[in-house]
């Protein structure tokens, strides 16, 4: 943690959101610590040519800069992204095999294959085709028949397989998304903000390492016909294993795109570029930004308590809340600024409250953008208290509910 000299000020304003009775009551019972740091404003040091753009440091979840980050933007073949992730979910959970075979409709053949010219894997009429071999089709060739035959294989029907992404899409925290089709082909009702592609990028690579690997795989053949991964950065030697391209004539072109060098993966989603051209340029120039600018910054050390919820009914009327583990951020060079920390939680906590239960997060924010997003735990064991402290409780609950 950050030691008292290097502190320039503590102010005691943290906010913990409280729901009773169906409504959010802000009340002040914590601390925000404007933290001393070097960092940049987000807006400033790099000019996106991309209309809404995030990059995003993949380790410590830091936002290293954003534009527009949460303007809804038709999502093009990015929404193939989240097809795949309801795919990877289902071999998971053993409700679908690699080796299993879906057939080819006329209607996904048509809508999606060799006669609809769009990005395809050019699967044939009434064939049948292995899960593993569709998946290559979608993240290598960014292929609509083999995402079109994928959902009605495992849903019967595009809308049905909508369904399932959209359910997906939030039980994985996707808050500002909404998928009709599992292509990306255009929709007026589809649409995604940048910042939750690169929510559901990260997830991809945390949750399904064992299927991550397709997204980078250098090329694909399929009906003797070789295509090279739809990715412009994937052949070039700069660490880049992954994600998605997409291209309409509303949106623009787009690209989900990440790198690994020595250790580090840095994230970035752009989106409304006018060209091929620009999209691999500047996916390319702020990766190699990211990489130069910025150095990490350890905010609390593993075991630092960083706030207090007030408990219902326990022995003790808090519990100590941590993260789990260290907590940094990347910072750049400079610039002495501020960081701005938050701790939220939902409270008072009932008791009993057990050691390593989540209790909420803090929020690290660089002026009114939300950088940073990190779960904390109870520190401690929190027991049922004794009927004296249940009714004091009782009763101070009663009285600021009331208020």
């Amino acid at each position: 943690m950050l030691k008292q000299s290097e502190m320039q000020k503590i102010d005691m304003d943290i906010f913990v959101t409280l729901r009773r009775f169906g409504r959010v009551i802000r009340h002040g019972l914590v601390a925000v610590l404007l933290l001393p740091l070097l960092f940049q404003n987000l807006a400033y040091g790099y000019e996106f040519k991309a209309k809404t753009a995030i990059v995003i440091d993949y380790k410590t979840k830091s936002v290293l800069v954003a534009k527009n980050p949460d303007q809804r933007v038709g999502p093009a073949s990015m929404a193939k992204m989240m097809t795949l992730e309801v795919v990877f979910h289902a071999l998971r959970n053993g409700s679908l095999k690699l080796d299993q075979e879906f057939p080819v409709s006329e209607h996904a053949w048509r809508t999606g294959g060799a006669p609809s010219r769009t990005s395809t894997m050019f699967a044939k009429l009434k064939s049948t085709i292995p899960v593993e071999d569709l998946i290559r089709g979608a993240a290598v060739q960014s292929a609509n028949d083999a995402c079109i035959v994928l959902a009605e294989g495992m849903a019967g029907s595009e809308a049905a397989f909508a369904t399932m992404m959209n359910e997906r899409a939030v039980a994985i925290g996707l808050r500002n998304s909404f998928f009709t089709n599992p292509t990306g082909l255009p929709d007026p009702d589809m649409y995604v903000t940048v910042a939750d592609l690169a929510r559901l990028a990260m997830h991809l690579i945390e949750t399904y390492p064992e299927y991550y690997s397709y997204f980078g795989e250098a090329e694909f053949t399929w009906n003797k016909i070789r295509q090279y991964n739809k990715n412009p950065l994937a052949r070039k030697d700069i660490g880049v294993d992954g994600l998605k391209t997409g291209f309409t004539e509303e949106s623009g072109y787009g690209f989900a795109v990440t790198s690994n060098r020595n250790g580090q993966r840095v994230l970035a989603v752009l989106h409304g570029l006018e060209s091929k051209k620009d999209r691999a340029a500047e996916a390319e120039k702020v990766l190699a930004w990211a990489y130069a600018a910025f150095l990490p910054r350890v905010l609390f050390e593993t075991g630092d308590v960083i706030g207090e919820a007030r408990v219902f009914g326990g022995t003790s009327a808090h519990v100590p809340l941590l993260g789990d583990g260290l907590i940094s951020i990347l910072v750049p060079n400079g610039i002495d600024e501020r960081l701005r920390a938050k701790v939220v939680y939902e409270g008072p906590v009932r008791a009993p409250v057990k050691k390593g239960q989540q209790i909420g997060y803090i929020e690290i924010y660089r002026d009114e953008i939300r950088a940073q997003e990190t779960p904390l735990y109870a520190g401690e064991d929190v027991p049922v208290g004794g009927m004296v402290r249940r009714a004091i409780d009782g009763a101070q609950e009663l009285l600021f509910g009331y208020w």
